[in-house]
């Protein structure tokens, strides 16, 4: 039987785009499309561009398997280099002719009568497909928390992922809400130039150790000059995070090592009593994201430096008012609060199905991947996908695995191919029942893995290596046929 020659439309030009696109070109399939409203490839490696922006996974690891070969500068990357590297990724791959930047989809619609996704794009154009994969993940958009007052505020305020780098906040009082991934990392590369910086918590994050010694000449030159070397450290890191991974899932041993890991770096780098009673969570280890730094602790100690951890009650022209009554001057305000955990908006599938409405009331799907309802369309970083350990970069690949074999088998016969509704539940149940057992279910916290009622559709409860094996292959018997119009009785 020829092959189709399929048209295959990608949404996002991230990790998860530009991977899914060399992993399609490789197979032979050219009519690729790479749609992202950005000026530029990068994805969220684009859009944060926040002083000391960095990556908390090993660059090794932090990577693509079938593109191991870059000159990283250090353990853990900063935003600059890993950009550099999606760049490269795109156009040591080709992937240049393919990409349509600026351009923002408004809405997704599956034509059933046809079998084809129409994507309708601001300004009226409209592009089809026959395969829709979704690579733009669910933190995309920032979330500002709705404080009294904020527009009274006379100084600039922005969010840690749209950094106003045309503000200059050297010598000037910085007020940074929130103690995130972003933050701990904002709060070290401000400190030393601001007049002041006050940081108010909510929450106190665990965090662990982080050797980021830059590599020397030779280290360099090892990488560049013996491939193996590289793969073997990718590898080790690798199965590292595995073993740790296990004190997240409910093991006990792990789980106290973890915690004894995470108290000696904070006894070690913090010597206040008070400051340490402020920054020590109340919580299990890895209830919320586990953090990773060397110079979180050492900047609040500084002198210059203040942790709040007294709620906002709201926002004043001068500054920042807490529930204590006492006024926190300040002439700027960040926001490292994090993301609004999204689905796919304005994505309609057979009969009309909304899917974000439909993941909202439970995000029942094959691993992440296939959502029934939605024919021929895959979806990368989807729900109860995301990790507490380890790296996203491995989970992408085990899922752009299924995408390509799945892409093959459609372009091996006419029609469309849609999860079956009780092989998504199975998943689905499957995922929830290993979720109750691990520490982001139990662990005593309330984290954004969460919806409002407690549910985790986010993570993946559960060890990488069984992700990989799951979808390593393209089952048929989990997805329904459409045959091809004209072909149906």
């Amino acid at each position: 039987m020829t092959r189709r020659d399929l048209r295959i439309l990608i949404l996002g030009a991230g990790f998860a785009g530009l991977g899914a696109a060399v992993r399609l070109k490789r197979e032979g399939f050219q009519r690729l499309t790479i749609v992202d409203r950005g000026a530029e490839v990068g994805g969220t490696w684009r859009d944060n561009t926040y002083p000391g922006c960095a990556c908390d996974v090993p660059s090794h690891l932090y990577s693509f398997s079938f593109d191991t070969q870059f000159d990283w500068s250090r353990p853990y990357a900063q935003q600059p280099q890993i950009l550099a590297y999606l760049n490269h990724i795109a156009d040591t791959h080709g992937l240049r002719p393919h990409l349509r930047l600026h351009t923002e989809v408004e809405r997704s619609v599956w034509d059933d009568t046809r079998q084809v996704w129409q994507v309708h794009l601001a300004g009226g154009d409209v592009l089809e497909a026959d395969v829709l994969v979704s690579g733009i993940g669910a933190l995309v958009n920032p979330k500002l928390p709705d404080l009294p007052g904020l527009a009274s505020f006379t100084g600039p305020v922005f969010h840690s992922a749209r950094w106003r780098h045309d503000v200059d906040l050297a010598g000037r009082r910085v007020a940074l809400i929130g103690t995130g991934a972003s933050a701990v990392q904002i709060a070290p590369a401000l400190a030393p130039v601001t007049a002041h910086l006050t940081v108010f918590q909510r929450t106190a994050p665990w965090v662990m150790p982080r050797p980021d010694t830059p590599y020397g000449p030779f280290r360099r030159w090892l990488h560049r000059r013996v491939p193996g070397l590289l793969r073997a450290n990718r590898w080790r890191i690798w199965a590292f995070n595995e073993v740790v991974t296990a004190g997240f899932l409910g093991h006990r041993g792990m789980a106290w090592l973890m915690r004894r890991v995470a108290l000696r770096h904070l006894h070690r780098q913090l010597s206040d009593p008070d400051l340490i009673a402020r920054a020590m969570p109340g919580y299990a280890t890895g209830c919320k994201r586990v953090l990773v730094s060397d110079t979180w602790y050492p900047t609040l100690q500084r002198r210059d430096v203040s942790l709040v951890t007294e709620g906002i009650d709201r926002i004043v022209p001068e500054g920042i008012v807490t529930r204590d009554g006492q006024l926190h001057p300040a002439d700027a305000i960040v926001f490292g609060t994090g993301f609004v955990v999204t689905a796919l908006t304005h994505t309609r599938g057979r009969g009309g199905r909304d899917l974000a409405a439909q993941w909202m009331r439970a995000a029942t799907t094959w691993l992440g991947i296939s959502t029934p309802g939605f024919p021929n369309l895959f979806t990368l970083l989807g729900p109860g996908t995301g990790l507490g350990s380890n790296s996203i970069v491995f989970m992408l690949e085990a899922q752009m695995n299924h995408v390509v074999r799945a892409v093959r088998h459609l372009a091996a016969q006419p029609g469309a191919v849609e999860v079956r509704e009780d092989a998504a539940a199975a998943s689905y149940a499957g995922v929830q029942r290993r979720m109750k057992g691990t520490v982001w279910a139990s662990g005593g916290c309330r984290s954004w893995y969460q919806s409002a009622d407690g549910r985790i559709d986010t993570l993946w409860p559960d060890f990488t290596w069984k992700y990989w094996r799951r979808t390593r292959q393209f089952d048929p018997a989990i997805y329904q046929a459409h045959p091809a119009p004209g072909s149906r009785s």
